[in-house]
């Protein structure tokens, strides 16, 4: 929990003060059974009025003291609790940017979602809660005790007959709600996991009618999480009953020989009742202990979830911008004996792949589904490093580029086509911030989309809806590919981002292309498209298994005359 609750340092006065004036609303709580004892043993008993009216007006003077304290205290630990929260899940989301592929991979993005709502707001409610009441109610446990044999020793003593008894339970109940409360908060990872995946395939899901399915899936991750926190709760249930029948049981026993003991002289009523007084306010303070131990329960284990996102520090990404100038990458590539697999996995993916792009030449890389071909480009930016041998960019391993500069050099269109909520101006200078307007539709233009977005009523204002529900696949795809082309790019990665353009608007876009002055890999599943590359790579089980131009393929590679005929007959790649 250190490393979460560290972010509350910032915001040290703020918490100073609350606790100061809370230790003002416990010292006013405290004193108050005194000025009752005063009032009845020298005011009551002794018929003097004066006595009454002086600690009466007393007592009213420590409640006006304690409420303006308590509003106060408020204000300051709302602050302190808002801005910590606020810091600590800057810092979580930061440090999931920094994550290198590999450390992203160990965290279930449900669960990375959780830990950024919910678990933060576990722990913030848990902070302000102790700079209001959470703190206080132990304190007063304490106080009361001290205060009750300062009044009278002999009656305190029964009062602490129960004490180990009650630190035991409490303790060992503190640590079992920890256990709890952590598989609840990985139960709910998963129900978030399974919302999410149904969210993201809501048209999959309305096109098959699995919509019952997904209901009853749903509906068993949310019971396993009903189960559990049900548990929990019991658990918890169980503290108040036992604590108040220690606590009932000191309190009787009070009376009762306290009674013995006014009626013996040997103790004074306004003693008995102060005594008395404070035993009530321990009984009150032991039965917020149940709601502690809970609250308390869950923020620990929330922060020991945030801790290993927070202190996830193997192999994560720098960025190093000291505002140097870069000399421009002339976007030679060359992949030496290069081998990989995903972390945690023993199955290699690519087996000593070898080749050379040349500065602006214009490399297709084919293969049935699964051969290794966007696994190949990820090497190339640093998103997965090799497990043996090396990629060079213009001569140098990529492992030794400091990262900013590598990435700087490189426009990467995945698969998928990834838009972001906000308008096409904004999604296009994604690519670059820098970049002006007249760039941003230079870069449409080559992309064959920018007479699209001119049709559009608000043209480059217009709103993406989320991941780009209002645009055709085409239109996502080339937008994608002009977000690449803005940042000018000496290496352009082209991962099958052409497969929803019709022919001539796919023709027009490689006629674009062609002009750029950089080095384009190209995975495609069209013997038309590598047809037009300069180099052809071949994989097959993440192994090499053809290099070279068109015509040199189609006399060397008996798998690729199989794709050209299967796509002269309308087949594709299996």
């Amino acid at each position: 929990m250190k490393a979460v609750f560290s972010y509350a340092s910032p915001y040290r006065w703020p918490i100073i003060i609350a606790l100061f004036l809370m230790l003002i609303e416990l010292s006013v709580e405290l004193v108050q059974p005194l000025f009752i004892a005063k009032i009845i043993d020298d005011g009551i008993l002794a018929r003097d009025l004066n006595v009454v009216l002086l600690w009466g007006g007393g007592m009213m003077g420590l409640a006006f003291t304690a409420f303006f304290s308590g509003a106060i205290n408020s204000y300051f630990a709302a602050h302190a609790a808002q801005s910590f929260s606020f810091d600590l899940r800057k810092a979580l989301f930061r440090q999931v940017q920094s994550f290198s592929m590999a450390t992203f991979l160990r965290f279930p993005t449900a669960g990375l979602v959780t830990r950024l709502t919910s678990d933060v707001t576990m722990a913030q409610n848990v902070f302000f809660m102790s700079l209001r009441i959470m703190l206080r109610a132990p304190l007063l446990v304490i106080g009361s005790l001290i205060m009750a044999f300062v009044v009278n020793v002999k009656l305190a003593l029964y009062l602490l007959i129960g004490a180990p008894v009650l630190l035991i339970f409490l303790v060992y109940m503190s640590r079992k709600g920890v256990r709890y409360f952590a598989r609840i908060q990985k139960r709910l990872d998963n129900v978030n996991r399974v919302i999410q995946e149904n969210l993201q395939a809501v048209r999959l899901i309305k096109a098959y009618l699995r919509g019952m399915y997904e209901a009853s899936r749903f509906s068993d991750v949310a019971d396993l999480l009903r189960k559990d926190t049900v548990k929990a709760m019991r658990l918890m249930e169980l503290i108040l009953p036992i604590l108040l029948l220690i606590m009932n049981g000191s309190l009787m026993a009070v009376l009762w020989f306290g009674a013995i003991e006014v009626q013996s002289g040997e103790a004074k009523v306004g003693e008995l009742v102060a005594v008395v007084n404070y035993a009530m306010r321990m009984t009150g303070a032991f039965s917020m202990f149940a709601f502690i131990i809970s609250a308390f329960s869950r923020a620990k284990a929330s922060a020991e979830r945030m801790e290993e996102v927070l202190l996830a520090n193997e192999d994560l990404e720098q960025y190093d911008d000291e505002g140097r100038v870069m000399p421009r990458v002339t976007g030679d590539l060359r992949f030496e004996e290069v081998s990989f697999h995903y972390p945690g996995k023993e199955t290699p993916i690519l087996h000593k792949l070898s080749f050379h792009v040349s500065p602006g030449e214009k490399l297709a890389i084919m293969g049935a589904t699964g051969s290794g071909k966007s696994t190949l480009l990820n090497l190339i930016p640093r998103i997965f490093k090799t497990t043996s041998g090396q990629v060079l960019v213009d001569g140098k391993n990529v492992n030794e580029w400091p990262l900013k500069d590598l990435r700087d050099t490189i426009g990467l269109v995945p698969q998928q086509s990834i838009l972001f909520t906000g308008s096409i101006y904004e999604n296009l200078s994604w690519g670059d911030s820098d970049a002006t307007e007249i760039e941003l539709e230079n870069a449409a233009r080559k992309a064959q989309i920018h007479e699209s977005i001119d049709r559009f009523p608000n043209k480059y204002e217009t709103l993406v809806g989320q991941k780009g529900v209002n645009l055709s696949g085409g239109q996502k795809q080339r937008l994608s590919i002009a977000r690449a082309l803005v940042r000018e790019p000496s290496i352009l990665i082209l991962d099958d981002s052409t497969s929803a353009l019709d022919v001539k608007t796919e023709t027009l876009l490689w006629d674009a292309l062609a002009k750029e002055k950089a080095t384009m890999l190209v995975v495609t599943q069209k013997i038309s498209t590598a047809q037009g590359a300069d180099k052809i790579l071949l994989l097959d089980e993440g192994k090499v298994v053809g290099y070279g131009t068109h015509q040199d393929l189609m006399e060397q590679s008996a798998i690729y005359r199989k794709i050209q005929q299967s796509q002269e007959q309308g087949g594709e790649i299996e």
